[in-house]
């Protein structure tokens, strides 16, 4: 009597893999909303190009002392977050695409442009970005 080889099987259990799958969906459905938390920016990438709008932005400045100032179409003046507030909420509404940046000194504290930019949102600036000085030619920093 002779018996019959048997053939080796190729097939892939992926049982496994569909568990490990489902448990990363699970943490990522649950963690997902937890990372809008933050102001919302519209941040430049990392080969900036210089903004090409048809109008001229609204700069808010923040210097070395915390000092706040508003630049509206050239005209620039010192102002504190609620008038800060106030007149960004009364521009948008008329400038709607208007686009508003936000200029920190660089030995300013983080926390006061973090104040400045919830200050722009609840006023209900629709785009806020963030100001920098381009790199040198050599690429090298200040």
């Amino acid at each position: 009597m002779r018996r019959k080889r048997r053939k080796p099987v190729s097939d892939i259990n992926v049982v496994p893999y569909i568990d490990v799958m489902l448990v990363l969906l699970i943490i990522f459905m649950v963690t997902a909303p937890l990372m809008n938390l933050g102001v919302e920016l519209d941040l430049p990438q990392a080969n900036a190009n210089p903004l090409d709008t048809p109008e001229d932005p609204v700069v808010v400045s923040v210097d070395s002392a915390g000092d706040l100032f508003l630049t509206i179409k050239g005209e620039r003046e010192a102002i504190d977050i609620e008038g800060l507030t106030t007149k960004i909420g009364a521009f948008v509404r008329n400038n709607p695409k208007v686009p508003v940046l936000v200029g920190g000194d660089r030995n300013v504290s983080y926390g006061r442009v973090y104040e400045a930019m919830v200050a722009l949102q609840a006023a209900g600036a629709p785009r806020v970005g963030l100001m920098a000085d381009p790199l040198p030619a050599d690429g090298n920093k200040k």
